[in-house]
């Protein structure tokens, strides 16, 4: 399954300022425990509709306001969802090629459909927290070392 939902525009000014209101608002509902809550909604022609959100989905909708407010675009990849090489190098922010190349020294796990590779998105995940850790390690160890030789830092 490949369900990406995307809006890679980014949002107006008064979208960025409806988002940031909204996800003020929806927050003070995320204090109550339930398990789900539930909405009412006015159509454009006013009739009511009720709508019951999981929790776990509203937390989401408030993050994703959040960001929509701070004027960033958003998109939403299922953890299972399979991706093409271009689509994981966009969320690697490296080239197609480059990528490619890390598929092929087994960087990442994938598989081919045809002549097509495909890549997981927790694959692709797992490798940029592993070299986000990486990274982490060793400014670390370059801080520490220029501690050591007090380098003035």
């Amino acid at each position: 399954m490949n369900v990406t939902i995307s809006n890679t525009a980014l949002p107006s000014a008064d979208e960025s300022a409806i988002a940031r209101e909204s996800s003020h608002s929806l927050a003070v509902v995320l204090d109550n425990r339930s398990e789900t809550q539930q909405f009412d909604f006015k159509t454009d022609k006013g009739a009511r509709r009720s709508v019951t959100l999981p929790t776990s989905a509203l937390k989401l909708l408030v993050e994703m306001l959040a960001e929509i407010g701070k004027g960033n675009a958003v998109s939403i990849i299922p953890i299972h969802a399979e991706l093409t090489t271009q689509e994981a190098a966009n969320l690697l922010n490296v080239s197609r090629p480059y990528l490619v190349q890390l598929l092929e020294k087994g960087e990442i796990p994938f598989r081919k459909v045809n002549t097509h590779r495909r890549v997981l998105y927790q694959d692709v995940v797992s490798y940029r927290q592993r070299t986000d850790e990486a990274r982490r390690k060793a400014l670390d160890e370059l801080s520490a070392q220029a501690q050591e030789l007090d380098m003035g830092y």
